[in-house]
């Protein structure tokens, strides 16, 4: 038996695509989605989204380098998610700094925007001041840089 891979989202130009399908777990009582999962699917996106870059969050964090922590988030509800809807986390970095980036993010299900998050991730050492990030996952992040069109 051959035992499959986990999912993994790709890219599309500088979007970062991340699939997700809502589950019983994910709604409320009505069938809706709770208001926090959203956070949750933006995460694995994120995360997911470093990870095909080659930012290798697990051995910078093992060797007590530090880790990115979410210092700020503006989130917008638009339209709500409902049990077993096929959503897509479209996220772009807008912005990398020394010590942080800018994400924006959009859960979408098809063309219809349901959320949207600008998150700012900083990265911060293992007593939780900030620091600067590694300099090869700065320069991971410049091919995907959404920079807008001169």
């Amino acid at each position: 038996m051959t035992v499959p891979s986990p999912y993994q989202g790709q890219f599309d130009g500088t979007r970062h695509l991340f699939a997700v399908r809502v589950y019983f777990e994910d709604t409320d009582f009505s069938g809706v989605v709770y208001h926090a999962r959203y956070l949750h699917f933006m995460e694995r996106a994120r995360s997911d989204m470093l990870a095909c870059v080659g930012i290798d969050q697990r051995t910078v964090h093992a060797q007590g380098q530090g880790a990115y922590a979410v210092t700020e988030m503006q989130i917008k509800y638009r339209r709500p998610a409902h049990f077993d809807d096929a959503l897509v986390v479209v996220s772009t970095v807008e912005a990398v700094r020394a010590a942080s980036c800018d994400i924006h993010q959009t859960v979408m299900r098809g063309e219809e925007i349901l959320t949207e998050a600008r998150v700012t991730a900083a990265f911060v050492s293992p007593h939780g001041k900030p620091r600067r990030q590694p300099a090869h996952w700065v320069a991971a992040f410049q091919p995907i840089i959404n920079r807008p069109q001169e």
